[in-house]
């Protein structure tokens, strides 16, 4: 169950009398009160699979309501569906152009957090790659048909059909960009943070702060040591969240071990030394 946990650091001089105060009064010490706020569990992986096909299935929707404004606006263009709103044909476009956009941008969204709730496989490259950038994929579909299509058009006056041209250029930019999935985590890499946990001794809990990007095994990581807020959740938790990549200090497996193994060197070099000194 993932935990919010707020750190509040008052000073000796002006803490309650319940305080312990401190032993040099004439040295400003600080204590610290954590209060714990439970939220929301994710639950098991069954239950995380479903919510994640919910997600996905959201997401197809709004994309389907994207691909719809495309096909509208296309049609307009062409000439058909005389019986809408008496627009021009410029304000038209544009605002189904907006709306594409819209429909886009949600339905990656939705698509981004059902892969943070449960990470594809990378097994499969091609597949993670599709299911990773879908949103990009559906991006494209929603804006290029139409694009190419504006480019063709003939009945439009040049003025109007430069504007809507680079209307729609910019909307495919924004949604595209919007709906890529720039740093998308796997299944394995899940399993492998757990594996790297379950090494360093310690279980499936772990810590991440509001705007940070990693998680931490360790909740006095020095790193920590400045962040009021905390949140405590378990490791399908924080990548849900978007918290995937491992600290350094605490929760990186290998660069632990590389820094243990280059003090021990260290630590091999300086008693050589001192034999040496000794023996001379």
């Amino acid at each position: 169950m993932a935990k919010k946990i707020e750190r509040e650091v008052v000073k000796a001089s002006s803490a309650k009398k319940e305080t312990k105060k401190a032993k040099a009064p004439t040295r400003e010490a600080k204590t610290e009160e954590r209060e714990v706020v439970e939220v929301k569990d994710g639950g098991d992986k069954q239950t995380r699979k479903k919510r994640a096909t919910g997600k996905r299935l959201l997401a197809i929707f709004f994309w389907l309501l994207a691909f719809a404004a495309e096909v509208i606006v296309i049609l307009r263009l062409n000439g058909y569906l005389y019986w809408l709103p008496q627009l021009d044909i410029k304000t038209f476009i544009i605002g189904g152009l907006i709306i594409d956009m819209i429909f886009v941008i949600v339905g990656s969204l939705f698509w981004k957090k059902a892969n943070r709730i449960n990470p594809p496989s990378e097994k499969n490259k091609l597949w993670f790659f599709l299911c990773s950038q879908m949103g990009l994929i559906a991006a494209i579909i929603a804006f290029v048909p139409l694009i190419v299509i504006l480019l063709k058009n003939k009945d439009l006056d040049k003025k109007t059909k430069k504007i809507v041209s680079v209307v729609a250029a910019i909307a495919l930019l924004i949604a595209g960009a919007a709906s890529i999935d720039y740093n998308p985590a796997s299944a394995e890499d899940l399993a492998e943070a757990k594996s790297e946990a379950a090494e360093l001794g310690y279980g499936d809990v772990v810590y991440w702060t509001q705007y940070g990007r990693s998680y931490h095994l360790d909740q006095d990581c020095h790193t920590l040591a400045r962040s009021k807020v905390l949140y405590e959740g378990s490791m399908d938790e924080s990548f849900e969240a978007k918290r995937n990549d491992p600290c350094d200090y605490c929760a990186d497996g290998a660069a632990i071990k590389a820094s243990a193994e280059a003090e021990g060197g260290l630590l091999e070099e300086v008693v050589e030394e001192v034999a040496e000194e000794v023996v001379e």
